[in-house]
This record gives structure tokens, sequence and C-alpha cells, in this order.
């Protein structure tokens, strides 16, 4: 680390890299705790608590989780021009404790009755908006603490400096700890306890990375304060300063999406229109502001940036349709014991926790040596594994002879190339918009990182409802035909990304050219 680095971040130095990753580590892994955990159960809440149908408890989850990768690009912003990243992770922290600790407020079953020969099921109103209503205080929580801490990691490299793809890996393992994790307390307090209990330790782990953070946010020195504190300290009258506005806003923000978490057609109406803006504003401020080096970088990271869009439509799969087709069309057991459905969500995190750091690694050997693959090449190979995870999974279902139940090898295997496919995408992604982007909108690039992911993520939405099934009281009618509808959705799939893959692979030396030396 450079001399100006150190007394810019205010750190030492912990195995080669500086210390404040490692509070960015654990504050990241405990607030993927409760994420992951929360989300692990989601589907089968809307679906067995609530007794909503497939595809609408697809349409709900699609548009929450796209929702939560649309607010990193306010709470960015409101970091670079106001609070800074430091007050911006401890805002969103406290909101992420209050969403969980009203998801662990399950309430009363719902119910389906006959009425004039239809089935209908009843909900308790209370309950359900309380349900929506913290949905919301972690949709906003997410947007102040995810694009923010990201951008701290960012802040602690030069733009240059080779360990940068190497720390923000790490930083992805540490995610993946708490994933991981989260995903198996929550998924056996499911099967033992309830969905209070699952949805109960979420919180808990949320509260703790919140604690970690208070402790070592010191270690970040100038780096995490406010761009220009005069600014945020002004009183624009009412007795209001400019922070409390923030805060004041925030929560009034929170209102607003717990009315759009209960219409999924607003959901992508916005996220268009915001992407649509975001992608004028970027191209905007690269042909007025920048230098043509910066310029030309900046317009490379938003066409990558697309890439996301299809590989999270497929990938984000594992929370909705995959959840509930382990749960319904899986051999789940293992020497007499059935692992939870829910369980299985840390598959994905495991091999990220064993992976990452052979990936680090591995970019590293190959950079010495001038073998490293390019981002943009990264980004191609990625969709290809994930696609050929998918049709892995297919081919073992032809294999089956239960046409209801897939044997748990073919399942493990699509997590494992998509987990080498996400290696290869998101901690790749993360490194090159801090990279690629213009130092002074470092925090807004990252929220249009986070709003291409939630493109994908909306897209997921519509994908996963295409797998629905019929059920009756939460469960499937008919298993084989089910599982027969998963594979066709699973095998088309399969094949568009691996074609958009060998598609980018083509795109790869014209993009180079315009990243000016920038890998």
């Amino acid at each position: 680390m450079t001399e100006s680095a150190l007394n810019r971040t205010g750190t030492g130095e912990f195995l080669g890299h500086p210390t404040g990753l490692v509070v960015c580590f654990l504050t990241e892994m405990w607030e993927r705790f409760s994420y992951y955990g929360m989300r692990a159960l989601l589907i089968f809440y809307l679906t067995q608590h609530f007794l909503f149908t497939d595809g609408a408890a697809a349409g709900i989850y699609g548009a929450y989780i796209s929702l939560v990768y649309i607010t990193p690009v306010i709470g960015g912003m409101v970091a670079d021009r106001y609070l800074g990243a430091s007050k911006a992770v401890i805002l969103g922290s406290l909101l992420l404790v209050a969403g969980h600790a009203g998801m662990a407020i399950e309430g009363a079953q719902a119910i389906e009755v006959t009425v004039r020969g239809q089935i209908e099921v009843q909900r308790d109103p209370f309950y359900l908006q309380l349900f929506y209503l913290s949905l919301a205080l972690i949709i906003m929580g997410v947007g102040f603490l995810k694009a923010n801490i990201s951008t701290l990691v960012g802040s602690m490299y030069e733009r240059k400096d080779p360990r940068r793809d190497g720390a923000f890996t790490l930083f992805y393992m540490g995610i993946n700890v708490g994933a991981f994790l989260g995903a198996i307390v929550c998924g056996f307090l499911l099967q033992y306890k309830g969905f209070s209990w699952g949805f109960g330790a979420a919180g808990v782990g949320m509260l703790v990375g919140l604690l970690v953070f208070l402790r070592g946010r010191h270690l970040f020195g100038d780096a995490g304060l406010p761009a220009n504190p005069a600014l945020l300290s002004q009183n624009i009258g009412f007795g209001l300063n400019r922070e409390i506005l923030v805060y004041v806003l925030s929560l009034l923000g929170v209102l607003v999406f717990w009315q759009l978490i209960q219409y999924r057609a607003v959901v992508g109406g916005i996220l268009s229109l915001s992407l649509v803006s975001m992608t004028a504003i970027v191209i905007g401020y690269a042909f007025t502001k920048c230098e043509r080096e910066d310029r030309n970088r900046m317009i490379v990271c938003l066409f990558l940036m697309s890439y996301q869009i299809i590989f999270w439509g497929l990938f984000e799969q594992t929370g909705s349709s995959l959840n509930l087709m382990t749960d319904r069309n899986v051999d789940r057991m293992i020497f007499g014991f059935e692992i939870p459905a829910a369980a299985f969500q840390s598959v994905n995190a495991f091999f990220i926790i064993t992976l990452a750091p052979i990936f680090s690694a591995l970019w590293l050997y190959l950079a010495r040596r001038g073998w490293e693959p390019s981002t943009p090449m990264k980004f191609a190979l990625s969709l290809i594994q994930l696609g050929l995870g998918f049709l892995f999974l297919v081919y073992g279902a032809s294999l089956a002879t239960d046409p209801t139940q897939v044997a748990l090898i073919w399942l493990v295997l699509l997590y494992l190339l998509h987990t080498t496919g996400e290696l290869c995408i998101s901690p790749v992604g993360l490194s090159m918009t801090t990279k690629l982007s213009a130092p002074k909108v470092v925090g807004m690039m990252m929220g249009c990182w986070f709003l291409a992911s939630a493109a994908g993520n909306y897209v997921s939405g519509t994908i996963a409802a295409m797998t629905g099934s019929d059920t009756i009281g939460g469960e499937v009618v008919d298993p084989g035909a089910a599982l027969t509808t998963y594979m066709e959705v699973y095998s088309t799939a399969g094949w568009y990304s691996i074609g958009a893959g060998v598609l980018c692979i083509a795109l790869v030396p014209l993009l180079k050219y315009f990243m000016h030396g920038i890998k």
C-alpha cells in the first residue's frame, strides 16, 4: 500500500491487506447471514404459510430481490453526496435489524376455504401487511449497506493495485461464509422450530454485524467520512439539518417500498425507467466530465454490467424455483436423514468458501505470467458455466428411474458450476466497477452495478413463474408433471446462457481495447 493510501484509510496491514478489510469481511458476513438465512425461507413462507400459488410467490420473490438491488443506487448516491460510506452502512444496518425483527413475528397461518364452489385463501391482513413492511425495511437497509461496504473495500486500494481483485474475492468469501451459515441455521430452525425461529436467527445475525462495524469503523480513517461535512450539518429550516432530513426521507422511502412490494408490475416499470435513466446519466457524465480514457472505461463498465441481467436472471432460480424443486423433486435422504430443502441454499456458499481462495490465488498466479483472462473473458466464461449447470441437472433428471425424483448429486453439480461461474463475474465485477469508474462517481457506479443485478433478479421471478405447478395447501398436486416442467424451462435456460457466453467471447478484443490497459 502506498503512503497516501495508508494515510487515507488510517489502517495497517493484516496478511498483506489493510486491516479495514477484516471489518468489511465480518460486517458483510453477518449481513449476508441474515439476508440469505431469511431468503432461504422466503419462498416456503409464501407458499406454505401464506399459501400463495407458485406463480404469485415467484412474482413477490422476484419483486423483492429486484428492489433489494435497486436501492443501492440510492444508497450509493446519498453516501457519495451527503452521508459518507460509514454512516450509510450504520443506517442500513439499523433498518435491517428492524426488518428482520418484523419477519420473526409469524402471525396466523393462512387457510383455504370453499366459497360458492371455489377455493379461496384467507390471510390475516395485519400479519400480511407486517410481512410486507418488514420486507420494505430490509430492502431500504440493504440499499444503504450493500453499495457502501463494497465502496469501503475499494477505497483501501489504489486503482492499479494488483491485490485489488484478490481483496474483493476474499471479501466475497466473507459474504458466503455468512450465506452458508445463515442457510443452514435458519433452514434447520425452520424444520424443527418454525418460521419465527428461522427469521429471528437472521435478525440476531444482522445485529452482530452492526456491532462489528461500530467497533471497527475507525480503521477506515477519512475514507468513510462525509465528502462535505459542512453541507451535511447545514440547517435547512424547521430545526432540521441535512443529515436528519436524509434519515426522515429514508423512512418515507420504506413506506414507498411497503406499497411497491405488493405490485410487481409497478416494480417492473420503475426498474425499466431506472435502467434507462441511470444509463443516460452515466453516459452524459462520461462524455461531459471525463477525459477520453476514463470515458471509454466507464462505457465499457456500463456495457459489462448488462451481462448480469442474463446471469442473475438464471442464477437466482436458486432461491425460488430451484428451492421449491429441491423440496418436491430431489431425493434429500443422506444416511437415513432427510436434509431440509432450505439448507441446500448453503451449497453455493460452501463452494464459494472453498473455491474463492483458489480463484484468488489463481488470478494472481496467472497475472504474474501474463496469462490472466481479461474481465470481459471472465464474464463470458461465467455465462457458459451457468448454462452447463442447468444442462447437467436436466441430463441427471433424464437418467432417473423415479419420474418424480432427481438424484442429489446432479443438484450439487449444478451448484458447483453456478458457483465457478459466479466467481468469474460477481467479485470480479465489483473490482471492475471500482477500477473502471471515474474516482468521483465510484459510489454511483457501484449502485449501477447493483441496479443491473436488480434487472436480472426481476427477470428471475418471471422465469421462476414459468415453472409453477398446481398446489393444494402448499403441496404440489402432481410431482411428476412438476419435474417435467422444471426440466423444460431449465433446458431452454441452459442453452440460451451458453449461446450468450459464446457471443461475449467474440466481443472480448474490442472491449479490452477500450479499457486502456486496465484488465
